[in-house]
């Protein structure tokens, strides 16, 4: 449920697209020299912001939807503990509605035209 509705990109940071997170950091730093701040001040800056790029795109890193205060990392600790059992989330699939469907382009008013015509 957590990932339908959070739509993750990777389970952790470890997972995330290298090519996605390098285009993020180019686009953090960007937009931290444009403030104007130090060289080394923008690196702090950019690593604060991608802690927060990472709870945006990591599963584990996430708030869990369901109580929308515990991260998901915690709440599978939680769980392990009750059940006595290491837990771990290995893989995930998420489908979304309309997805794959190839549709042709929409031109209702030539529709209507053609439905005239006949």
């Amino acid at each position: 449920m957590h990932v339908a509705a959070s739509a993750p990109q990777a389970i952790d940071s470890g997972n995330v697209d290298p090519a996605a997170l390098e285009r993020e950091r180019d686009v953090l730093a960007e937009q931290a020299r444009a403030s104007g701040k130090p060289e080394e001040i923008i690196a702090k800056m950019v690593e604060g912001r991608l802690r927060k790029y990472y709870e945006e795109v990591c599963l584990l890193e996430q708030t869990f939807v369901i109580d929308g205060e515990t991260k998901v990392r915690k709440v599978l600790d939680n769980a392990s503990t009750d059940l006595g059992t290491a837990l771990t989330v290995s893989e995930f699939f998420r489908f979304q509605l309309g997805e794959g469907i190839d549709r042709g382009p929409d031109d209702f008013a030539g529709e209507v035209a053609a439905q005239l015509v006949q």
